[in-house]
């Protein structure tokens, strides 16, 4: 998701969007240790998506 879609939203939305990611990147991290994680590329993808959450709420606080 883009950073100009996430500046839209409002703070709630952008929490439970940061919960979904969350547990996105766990099972994504769960997959990885078991050796079944195909496309290692999703958990980069997963942890900067976090970081875009995470910087828009602050700025927003």
């Amino acid at each position: 998701m883009k950073s100009t879609e996430l500046r839209v939203k409002s703070v709630p939305e952008l929490t439970t969007e940061l919960e979904a990611l969350l547990k996105a990147h766990f099972s994504l991290r769960m997959q990885s240790s078991m050796q079944q994680l195909t496309k290692t590329s999703e958990l980069r993808s997963v942890r900067r998506s976090i970081a875009r959450v995470r910087t828009i709420l602050r700025e927003k606080a």
